[in-house]
C-alpha cells in the first residue's frame, strides 16, 4: 500500500531493524543495563538524582520503576506509534528537559540537563545496551543490520533534542564514542546509589522474598552484561563472559516462550495498536532478519 495514502508507519515502520527488534522481551534487561551504564557519567547521573526520586526513598519511595516504565513507554511510542504521537512524545521530553538543571559534582556549577553532551551520553548508553543485549541474547543481527539499527536510532536522538549528524551512525562510530568518553566516566556516590537501588530496591517487607527470587537475578544479569571497564569502575570483578552469554541466551529463550500476544497485551499495548493500524504483516519478528534482506529496503526517517 502506498504510504502517502495508507496507514501511517510512524518514524521507523515495519521495514526497519528497530521495528522488528524492539518488541523482544530482552529489551527489559537492556533497559536496566542502560541505567547501570548511564549512571557512570557523573554529571548525567547528578541531573537524574537532583530532579527525580528515581533512586531515593525507602519502603518503595523511589521511582526507579516509574522511570523504567516511562522510558519503555517513550521507546514504544516512538517505535510503534504514529508520526504525530512520536513527535509529541519527543516534544514533551524536550520541554521537560528545558526546565531542569543540576549541580556539577566536581565544580559546584549549575548546568542544564539538556546539554548536548549529556543527551548524547544517555542516547549512546541506551542504544549500546539495546543492541548489545539483543545480539548477545541470540537475535541474529548481521553486522550490516547492527549498523542499520544504530543509524535508524538517530531518529530517537533527534526527538530528545540532538542534531542527528552529531550522533554515531554505525557500530564503529558508537564504539569510538565510548573510547572517547571513558576518561570522563567514574562511579561516584550517585552511581553507587543507583547500583544499590537496582540491586535491592526498597519494597514492602512482605515482598522482599519475591524481590530476592525474581528481581535480583534479573538485575544481576543486566549488570553482568556491562563491558569490563564498567565493572572496573563499579569496583567489582567482571563475571566470565561465556557464563553471562549462556545465562542471557537462556533467559531470552524463556522470556520468548511467553506468547507474544500475551506479552504485548500489557499496557500501553504499542505493538498491538501498531499491528491493527498497519496490518498483520507488520508483526515484529526479529528472527526473520536472519533470512530476509527486505529489512534494509526502507530507511528510518531522521
Amino acid at each position: 500500500m502506498d504510504e502517502s495514502t495508507g496507514p501511517d508507519p510512524g518514524l521507523y515502520g515495519p521495514g526497519s531493524v528497530t521495528w522488528q527488534c524492539h518488541g523482544d522481551p530482552v529489551m527489559w534487561i537492556a533497559g536496566v543495563r542502560a541505567l547501570y551504564l548511564q549512571a557512570l557519567h557523573p554529571r548525567a547521573v547528578r541531573g537524574v538524582m537532583e530532579n527525580s526520586s528515581a533512586f531515593s526513598g525507602e519502603n518503595g519511595g523511589g521511582d526507579a520503576w516509574g522511570r523504567l516504565l516511562r522510558t519503555a513507554d517513550f521507546v514504544g511510542t516512538i517505535t510503534y506509534g504514529t508520526t504525530g504521537a512520536a513527535e509529541r512524545a519527543g516534544a514533551r521530553v524536550r520541554k521537560i528537559h528545558t526546565m531542569l538543571s543540576a549541580t556539577d559534582p566536581a565544580t559546584g556549577a549549575r548546568f542544564r540537563v539538556d546539554e548536548p553532551e549529556l543527551l548524547l551520553w544517555i542516547h549512546c548508553a541506551q542504544i549500546d545496551s539495546f543492541l548489545h543485549v539483543l545480539r548477545r541474547s541470540g537475535i541474529p543481527l548481521t553486522p550490516e543490520q547492527a549498523d542499520r539499527y544504530v543509524a535508524e536510532n538517530r531518529v530517537n536522538a533527534r526527538l530528545v533534542g540532538l542534531d542527528p549528524s552529531e550522533v554515531p551512525g554505525d557500530t564503529a562510530a558508537l564504539a569510538a564514542y565510548f573510547e572517547r568518553i571513558r576518561p570522563e566516566l567514574a562511579a561516584g556516590p550517585d552511581a553507587h546509589a543507583v547500583d544499590a537501588f537496582l540491586s535491592a530496591p526498597p519494597i514492602h517487607p512482605l515482598l522482599v522474598p519475591g524481590r530476592n527470587l525474581v528481581w535480583r537475578p534479573f538485575a544481576g544479569l543486566a549488570y553482568a552484561t556491562l563491558p569490563g571497564w564498567a565493572h572496573q569502575l563499579y569496583g567489582r570483578p567482571a563475571p566470565a563472559p561465556r557464563t553471562v552469554t549462556r545465562r542471557l541466551r537462556l533467559t531470552g529463550t524463556l522470556l520468548r516462550s511467553i506468547p507474544a500476544g500475551l506479552r504485548w497485551k500489557l499496557p500501553p499495548g504499542h505493538i498491538l495498536k501498531a499491528m491493527r493500524r498497519m496490518g498483520p504483516g507488520s508483526r515484529p519478528a526479529p528472527y526473520t532478519l536472519r533470512t530476509s534482506a527486505a529489512i534494509l529496503d526502507r530507511p528510518g526517517r531522521a
